[in-house]
């Protein structure tokens, strides 16, 4: 099977992955899921797969100024990662992740790479280098500054290596 894999602009190519994102998350999984009712940042960039029966993997990336132990870091937001059903188990995701990781990589002006993960999905990062973040992660909320902990932070070592702290997202989730 042949695959392309493509960076893309977020907002410009949200019609090609949504039907995706209705695939893998419909309202009624999201409605289920721990950070149902969150309100989430766009993607500045998507990392997406496409396989011949369409789109079949999907990382979006964010860059942003945030906060670590009130010092300013530039942090590389990783978030929606998802892969279609029959896309899964082939490495799409491994693949987009590190797509996304070296995109970051050469912009080289990232701190560190952040995401958030279910519990049941920890594992797979940590077998792709992220490493659980033990500290406090703050983000806003109906503009408002509130701890978010609906899922659990990693992150990634590009030229920082947190591991605890307080981490302040200065705006919204990924």
């Amino acid at each position: 099977m042949s695959i392309e894999i493509e960076i893309l602009s977020g907002d410009a190519s949200w019609p090609r992955a949504k039907p995706l994102f209705d695939a893998v998350w419909p309202p009624d999984v999201v409605a289920a899921l721990p950070w149902a009712g969150i309100a989430f940042a766009h993607a500045e960039l998507w990392v997406l797969i496409e396989t011949p029966q369409g789109i079949g993997c999907h990382v979006g990336l964010y860059r942003r100024e945030a906060k670590w132990n009130e010092r300013r870091v530039r942090v590389g937001g990783i978030g929606g990662v998802l892969t279609r059903a029959d896309c899964r188990r082939r490495g799409f995701a491994s693949v987009a992740l590190n797509a996304a990781i070296q995109t970051l990589k050469d912009e080289g002006a990232m701190d560190f790479a952040l995401l958030f993960c279910e519990p049941k999905n920890a594992a797979f990062y940590d077998d792709r280098g992220w490493t659980p973040f033990l500290g406090e992660v703050y983000a806003e909320q109906a503009g408002e500054r509130v701890r978010f902990d609906a899922i659990a932070p990693h992150v990634f070592d590009l030229r920082r290596a947190p591991r605890q702290g307080v981490i302040d997202l200065c705006g919204l989730p990924w």
